[in-house]
């Protein structure tokens, strides 16, 4: 197992984004771009694809660590930590899309068409031979 995949596999677990792994390396004095952190996370065929360092995963264990835990001076719960990343969260809901072709045409509403009663047929149903003769 990589160090790419130790990476992606804390940040699905602890569910945190991309701007909070920042947060938390900088905890540890440790700078690095939003940019450089998302090629960790690429596919091996990406050409954008870079190794996760030891350095890197380093820094972040122990950026995590303080995250989690706090400090001596000022010691958290992991567990309250990781109920306000929960929280952070926005709920997808199942919901209309708000540009729906219905909404765009609420100046002219079609009537509403209830269903009749059915058709007679007054013609009868014909057979052309399109002016083929088929011999069997």
């Amino acid at each position: 197992m990589t160090n790419n995949d130790i990476f992606k596999k804390l940040r699905v677990a602890l569910m945190l984004r991309d701007d909070q792994i920042v947060e938390i390396l900088e905890l540890v004095d440790f700078r690095i771009s939003k940019s450089e952190l998302g090629a960790f996370f690429r596919d091996e065929k990406h050409p954008n694809y870079v190794e996760c360092g030891d350095q890197v995963l380093r820094n972040f264990l122990n950026g995590l660590v303080i995250h989690l835990r706090g400090t001596k001076e000022n010691p958290k719960n992991p567990k309250d930590v990781l109920a306000k990343h929960k929280a952070e969260i926005p709920v997808k809901t199942k919901e209309e899309p708000k540009s729906s072709p219905k909404a765009k045409t609420d100046f002219k509403k079609k009537p509403s068409f209830k269903k009749a009663a059915p058709k007679i047929q007054v013609v009868e149903k014909v057979k052309f031979n399109n002016g083929k003769n088929k011999k069997s």
